[in-house]
């Protein structure tokens, strides 16, 4: 193996080592409450969730607007609109039942309710050795042995 060939190689371990540590993966999931605006109801008006969870209050184009508002001031959507886009995501320690009105048509029955159940713990994993976040793909090691190997190739194919 030539030198430049030896080089290409070096670099390109090199290049291999990374951080390709996983990722914690994305939990929670949306839940999104519209508005049945023939009956005056939100739409689902009661939803079940887990902590960790997004509910998104989502309407467009409605004749008349609306709101969403958790009686406690947990969330609201802020001034009736005819158009609304609002996610709120209940976070551990929140578990519990959430009622909520549309301010102008409460009277009417305009009103909701989230239960916020709480997170599951998942099952510890394997107690496994402490690894570094930095961990490389190919450890250094392994360069210094595919160098080595390759300038000893070299020498004994008599090339140096």
């Amino acid at each position: 193996m030539n030198p430049a060939k030896a080089l290409f190689v070096a670099a390109l371990l090199l290049l291999l080592q990374g951080d390709l540590a996983a990722q914690p993966a994305q939990s929670g999931e949306t839940t999104v409450i519209s508005v049945d605006s023939t009956n005056l109801r939100f739409s689902p008006s009661s939803v079940t969730v887990t902590e960790g969870d997004t509910v998104r209050f989502f309407w467009s184009g409605q004749a008349l607007p609306h709101n969403a508002v958790e009686e406690n001031g947990v969330f609201d959507t802020g001034e009736p609109e005819r158009a609304v886009d609002f996610s709120f995501t209940f976070e551990r320690g929140m578990n519990g039942t959430y009622a909520f009105v549309c301010e102008p048509h409460e009277s009417v029955g305009m009103v909701g309710e989230i239960v916020v159940e709480p997170a599951t713990e998942q099952a510890p994993e394997p107690e496994a050795p402490p690894v570094s976040e930095d961990t490389p793909f190919l450890p250094m090691s392994w360069t210094a042995m595919t160098l080595a190997f390759a300038f000893a190739l070299r020498r004994l194919q008599g090339n140096g």
